[in-house]
């Protein structure tokens, strides 16, 4: 029998390892200053370790280890919402979390404040890729709206489905003049902007 895989040998380990090794570098020195030796030191991995498994260096890096706090971002967020009962209570309800939970992520903030545009420029990127993800989560809400005379008869599920995924990333991380915190106007937004729209 084989032996079972460990993080010396299982690749995805390793990538983990290196991930989770420079977000810790991120979190101390910034994206700007963090170096591949500092990710070295941290993992207790070779530089050829790092090279391996991530041939771009330094920035490919970066931009897994910003994609791995969004991706955790986004799956902390569906657990959040996964039982709302209709459309409107899950964005409500997602709103209403990533705000919070964006407010208070420290490193993010302090990042916004040190390395904005660098770190938006990652987080645009990112953002593209969850597209899909929040899409595919959307479209059972979508067909109970339709089944509920919410959703026009015409409007094709995938499409409604990937313009409101666009709608919900610019609010969640837009600093719009509607304050999330407040639940009158964000289900005011709810019921204006993001399902307006849909014609039901």
């Amino acid at each position: 029998m084989a032996p079972a895989p460990n993080a010396a040998t299982d690749p995805l380990s390793v990538r983990d390892q290196l991930v989770r090794a420079t977000y810790a570098c991120v979190a101390r020195f910034g994206m700007a200053k963090t170096t591949v030796e500092d990710v070295v030191k941290e993992s207790g991995l070779s530089r050829a370790t790092i090279y391996r498994h991530f041939p771009g260096g330094r920035e490919e890096l970066l931009r897994e280890a910003v994609g791995w706090q969004v991706g955790e971002f986004f799956i902390r967020l569906a657990d959040h919402v996964g039982d709302a009962h209709d459309l409107v209570e899950l964005l409500d309800r997602g709103l209403a979390f990533a705000r919070r939970a964006l407010t208070e992520h420290e490193l993010l903030q302090r990042m916004l404040q040190t390395e904005p545009d660098r770190l938006l420029g990652l987080l645009s990127t990112e953002s593209v890729k969850t597209l899909p993800f929040i899409a595919a989560f959307l479209v059972p809400y979508l067909e109970r709206a339709r089944a509920t005379g919410r959703l026009a008869p015409g409007v094709a599920l995938d499409q409604a489905a990937d313009h409101l995924a666009r709608l919900i990333l610019s609010y969640i991380g837009a600093n719009g003049v509607v304050d999330l915190d407040e639940p009158e106007q964000r289900r005011d937004l709810v019921e204006r902007e993001l399902l307006g729209w849909l014609g039901g």
